[in-house]
């Protein structure tokens, strides 16, 4: 089913942006807290003449994205973890929360929302897809080392 997000959603989407979920998610979850609308013929077009008036303020927004991406990409990113005693296992995993602060220490800000890690339990490398802006996003690579 596709549908008109009318709000942000943690690891869906923007606001405004059409994407296609299950029917069930749609009718028991989204419907009906407000937070998408059926993508209807007349709803997609009131839709892209909405988007055509914010893409001229969304330019200045994209350009600050692409120098947010330009400074994730200088970051050498390493995240320090207690591992078990043979020395490669995590207690526990790495989060989005433990991304972030190694990133805001760098003094950049990232909605802790748009980030997607895939499962982390053992040291190594990784990457972290990062989403800043509806048509702006990046995959950072980084570290897992023992504390």
């Amino acid at each position: 089913m596709e549908i008109i997000l009318t709000q942000d959603v943690e690891k869906l989407g923007f606001c405004n942006e059409i994407i296609t979920v299950k029917n069930g998610y749609a009718r028991n979850f989204l419907f009906p807290k407000g937070l998408a609308i059926l993508a209807t013929e007349s709803a997609k077009k009131s839709l892209q003449e909405k988007l055509n008036q914010q893409a001229k303020k969304e330019k200045g927004q994209i350009e600050e994205a692409n120098k947010i991406v330009d400074k994730l990409s200088k970051l050498n990113i390493s995240i320090k973890a207690n591992v078990s005693e043979d020395g490669t296992k995590l207690f526990g995993s790495i989060k989005a929360s433990q991304l972030i602060e190694v990133i805001s220490n760098e003094g950049i800000e990232i909605n802790a929302k748009f980030i997607k890690l895939p499962k982390i339990k053992m040291l190594g490398d990784y990457e972290a897809e990062i989403r800043i802006n509806r048509s702006v996003s990046t995959t950072i690579p980084f570290k897992v080392v023992a504390k």
